[in-house]
């Protein structure tokens, strides 16, 4: 849980700026996508062998 000790007097749009950045700190929201996105082992390791094999083609070709 997030708490922010917000000030006697403090302006609400300052309060929740502070809880904005303490939250983006928590990576929680960059953790839930992460955890959408799943792909399967299998399938990260195709992506980089294509990757890979894209990037040689491009390597070969300027010489």
């Amino acid at each position: 849980m997030i708490i922010v000790q917000v000030k006697e007097g403090e302006n609400i749009e300052k309060a929740l700026k502070k809880f904005k950045r303490k939250f983006e700190r928590t990576g929680i929201v960059k953790e839930l996508r992460r955890r959408q996105a799943f792909e399967k082992p299998s399938v990260a390791n195709r992506k980089k062998m294509m990757k890979a094999v894209y990037v040689q083609h491009l390597r070969t070709q300027e010489d």
